[in-house]
């Protein structure tokens, strides 16, 4: 560098001394560029896939690092800057080469948990509790700990330059004033950073676990530092701050296991068979392909009753959300398209009672009675007994008639 400073001594000491640390970043870049580019291709590591995803994930990395010492090298032959100027360019390259080492470690950190995650996904079933698990610590706990790595990184960086050094001695010397204004300001921030420990460790909820948010179905899609992104069975996403799920109480319908029972409600005529209608529906749920096979968590049962109807409860075991809505949809249809084929005389009707009269006469008389009813003692019930009925005179309808 001495050499080429040499050269350059015909031009003005500052834009010769310019142009040399110019030149020695343009070379360091172009000899990074050939290592980038170049040690992917060499025979031995061709074939491996972690050189390859960390050399594509800090490629620019090691390009500033060679940039940062080759400048920094050719400054110290430069001797067209005056001291204040050197020393401002000496502290301005090493922090720079403290926030470029840094970031580069936070680089490196997350290229090694991303591959570690993408294990877990290739080994583990998608909705296997333990892996979804260590997701959840991962993606948490590597967010909280990027947090942290970045701010000691940017304060040690501008800990370099004389000016921040006694600003920050000055800070400290009033650290109690200087606390209680940050952690008032900071309240909400350092809040939902703590959630997010608590969330990692305690797991009340975990990735791609299923909640109910109002109302909404809602799949934990992400679960940043301080909020947790949900995804909606209709796309949308809900961004909730992450302290909402150690407040609030919520449902998650896949803490324990993935697997939930389907219900739904049949509203019939009193005239239903129910142990014809129960055979009808284990005939049909073997044929519903969401059906988790588990018969110990299928019934057919007489649910509630009331002036007009009966209400028949079916259920059955779906192994996830998505499968517990679909198979209420295909049991409730296939039993619809049963009952209309085989059973029409179980499909809910109003009954309506016709009695003739003038609209102002009372169309219930006291000497109208009810027919008894016609029930033999084997055989279906046929009706009232018509031919029992009284016969009513239409001047016993009329008033004073006899």
């Amino acid at each position: 560098m001495s050499r080429v400073g040499h050269l350059l001594d015909w031009l003005p000491s500052p834009l010769g001394s310019i142009l040399l640390l110019l030149l020695a970043a343009g070379i360091a870049l172009l000899f990074s560029r050939v290592i980038t580019d170049a040690l992917p291709r060499l025979p031995g590591l061709r074939r491996i896939q972690f050189i390859h995803a960390i050399i594509a994930r800090l490629r620019t990395t090691i390009r500033n690092f060679l940039i940062i010492i080759a400048a920094s090298a050719a400054l110290q032959a430069t001797t067209g800057f005056t001291s204040s100027t050197m020393t401002f360019l000496e502290q301005a390259f090493l922090c720079l080469f403290i926030l470029n080492l840094g970031f580069g470690i936070i680089k490196t950190f997350r290229l090694l948990t991303d591959q570690y995650l993408n294990r877990i996904t290739a080994k583990e079933h998608t909705d296997d509790i333990t892996a979804r698990s260590h997701q959840t610590q991962i993606r948490v706990l590597r967010r909280l700990i990027e947090i942290s790595f970045g701010v000691l990184t940017v304060a040690s960086s501008l800990m370099v330059f004389h000016s921040v050094q006694k600003f920050g001695v000055s800070l400290f010397a009033s650290a109690g004033a200087a606390s209680l204004i940050v952690g008032l300001s900071a309240r909400p921030a350092l809040s939902n950073l703590i959630a997010g420990i608590q969330i990692a460790v305690t797991q009340p909820i975990r990735m791609e676990d299923m909640l109910i948010l109002n109302g909404d179905w809602a799949w934990v899609e992400e679960i940043n530092a301080t909020y947790v992104v949900l995804r909606t069975w209709d796309r949308r996403r809900y961004i909730v701050p992450i302290s909402y799920f150690l407040e609030n109480p919520f449902q998650n319908w896949t803490h324990s296991s993935p697997s939930l029972i389907a219900s739904l409600f049949l509203w019939l005529d009193y005239q239903t068979p129910v142990e014809r209608l129960r055979e009808i529906y284990f005939e049909e749920l073997a044929k519903c392909p969401d059906w988790d096979q588990d018969k110990t968590s299928i019934g057919c049962q007489i649910a509630d009753t009331n002036a007009q109807v009966i209400s028949i409860r079916l259920i059955a075991g779906a192994s996830d959300a998505n499968g517990m809505w679909n198979l209420g949809c295909d049991i409730r249809e296939r039993m619809l398209r049963r009952l209309r084929t085989e059973m029409p005389e179980c499909l809910p009707r109003g009954r309506t009672a016709i009695v003739s009269g003038a609209p102002d006469q009372n169309p219930w008389p006291d000497t109208l009675v009810s027919p008894p009813v016609n029930r033999p003692q084997d055989g279906p019930y046929r009706g009232p007994d018509m031919s029992a009925r009284p016969s009513v005179s239409p001047s016993a309808m009329m008033p004073g008639g006899s």
